[in-house]
């Protein structure tokens, strides 16, 4: 029977999961975890065969959550859950060692897909996903960004000040300059006109 970890920071998002993989026959949550630290003490204390883990939590990063995962148990796969859009971050997720991307905004259904695929040693994105890494031969350079970082770029360039924009991820306005300078530097720009142009382009801002 597999067993599924679920971690996620809020409640409502982790008893949503629960009511999904208890409709299906041989699923069993085996633990859940509200940030990086609770999530990577059950994966070293339990036997569970998949993560379902937000690609936001308090704690460490996603990437590194992905790394100390693997380092504790090789080869158990993470099916990230996320409402960033997946073009954006899941090429960058599934290089650093995730199994697979869904998004919190698809059906029951595809999510149980997505398990089942990682659990059998696939790996899964959706097929519109899908099909547009397999004819895209370039990376975008937005796609170097952090989980984080595309958070501030969208709010950047969605016009919000530095202050409204420190309230909304929870950290310091030093850390938000701190994160577009980063972001500046790895898209080559200069200028928050210049992001905001480069998030235009890329659709990553309505």
């Amino acid at each position: 029977m597999p067993r599924v970890l679920i971690a996620d920071d809020h409640v409502l998002i982790r008893e949503g999961l629960r009511k999904v993989l208890a409709l299906e026959p041989g699923m069993e949550v085996a633990g859940e975890a509200a940030d990086a630290r609770e999530l990577l003490e059950l994966v070293a204390a339990t036997s569970a065969d998949v993560v379902l883990m937000d690609i936001n939590m308090p704690g460490e990063g996603a990437v590194e959550t992905l790394r100390r995962i693997a380092a504790l148990r090789p080869g158990l796969p993470v099916l990230i859950i996320s409402m960033l859009p997946e073009e954006h971050v899941a090429p960058r997720l599934l290089r650093m060692g995730a199994a697979g991307y869904v998004s919190k905004s698809a059906a029951a259904e595809e999510l149980v897909t997505a398990i089942r695929k990682v659990l059998g040693g696939g790996r899964y994105v959706s097929p519109a996903l899908a099909e547009r890494i397999a004819f895209t031969g370039t990376a975008a350079a937005h796609e170097s960004l952090s989980p984080r970082e595309l958070q501030v770029l969208r709010l950047i360039a969605g016009g919000g000040p530095v202050k409204e924009i420190a309230d909304a991820l929870s950290l310091s306005v030093s850390t938000v300059h701190t994160h577009r300078a980063r972001i500046l530097e790895k898209l080559g720009l200069r200028s928050d006109v210049e992001l905001t142009r480069y998030a235009v382009r890329f659709h990553l801002v309505d």
